[in-house]
């Protein structure tokens, strides 16, 4: 009689468990991006969220809070009810900001659960086709003839786009004067309209602007070129050796989001970026779909802390309060 018992109970657990992930989602969800719109994590959730809404038949609705440096659209998305319908674009930015920020209102490795990691992307050194410097070369030394007075932007403090000028600014020793925006969409603009010099762009934000000439591109952050702008050399091979800055974008959800909710989206994610016409769509952004399961994410996101960590370190630059 007590085996029967447990035989219906564990039926009656799993079979609430299965109803749960059948019903989720049942009303629209919120995917928040804490940067401007336009940028990469933007596009990137606007393509996810337009396949999930398809597919789910629920709205995917993309809610930009640009701001302190991320903060004030992660800590939203960290005190979010943790039921699967509100989610976090996470970019490489998030992995900085613990060696970069003490008393952040959120922790990334406690406060999140990794559902999956969307796409890996080069950032590309833009300057403004009047810049006379044609390679990255000319452009270090263009750099080191006017200590402090080239201008370079950035998304803000301590983002994916203002890591890959630090790390090249100290392999290379470069004195220059740092301008952050609230993305990387506006510092884009005024690096065309010449109010700032250069700067790092996502390759999803900077080429288009690059092939209708409008953006100088010297070179790609990553270890290897980009299958986007194939002619164009790594800032390893252009003469800094051993540089590397990888931007990545994926989505976390609140903690103790339930397992079977990450699962589900994570398989989702997974799908659409499995489709020919999503991969043909990163491609041209020039950002490489990725996937997996959300422990390799959290792997990925352990890694990352750890690496800017370093770079941090190395650079020089002062830990902030918050």
């Amino acid at each position: 009689m007590r085996a029967h018992a447990c035989v219906v109970l564990f039926s009656a657990l799993a079979f609430s468990g299965l109803v749960h992930a059948q019903a989720y989602p049942s009303r629209p969800i919120r995917i928040i991006d804490a940067y401007a719109p336009s940028g990469s994590s933007d596009i990137m959730a606007r393509i996810i969220g337009q396949r999930m809404t398809e597919s789910w038949g629920q709205h995917v609705v993309v809610d930009n809070r640009p701001g302190g440096n991320a903060v004030i659209g992660t800590d939203m998305a960290a005190k979010a009810p943790a039921d699967g319908y509100t989610l976090l674009m996470f970019t490489s930015t998030l992995t900085v900001q613990p060696s970069l920020y003490k008393n952040l209102p959120y922790n990334l490795r406690t406060d999140f659960a990794s559902v999956a990691l969307v796409a890996t992307t080069s950032n590309v050194l833009v300057v403004n086709p009047a810049t006379p410097a044609a390679t990255v070369k000319e452009f270090i030394a263009l750099a080191k003839a006017k200590p402090g007075k080239l201008t370079y932007g950035s998304g803000g403090n301590g983002t994916g786009t203002h890591m890959s000028m630090e790390l090249l600014r100290s392999m290379a020793d470069l004195q220059m004067t740092h301008v952050p925006y609230k993305g990387s969409a506006p510092a884009i603009t005024d690096i065309m309209g010449g109010h700032i010099d250069c700067g790092f762009s996502t390759m999803t934000s900077a080429i288009q602007y690059i092939k209708s000439g409008r953006l100088k591109a010297l070179a790609v952050s990553t270890s290897k070129r980009s299958a986007a702008l194939p002619d164009l050399p790594t800032i390893a091979e252009a003469g800094v050796p051993g540089y590397d800055s990888t931007n990545a974008v994926g989505i976390l959800a609140p903690a103790k989001t339930p397992r079977q909710t990450v699962a589900r989206l994570n398989a989702e994610i997974v799908r659409i970026l499995g489709m020919r016409e999503v991969r043909e769509r990163l491609s041209s952004l020039g950002t490489d779909p990725a996937g997996g399961t959300p422990e390799e994410f959290r792997a990925f996101i352990e890694s990352e802390i750890e690496k800017w960590a370093r770079v941090v370190k190395s650079s020089g630059m002062e830990v902030q309060p918050w």
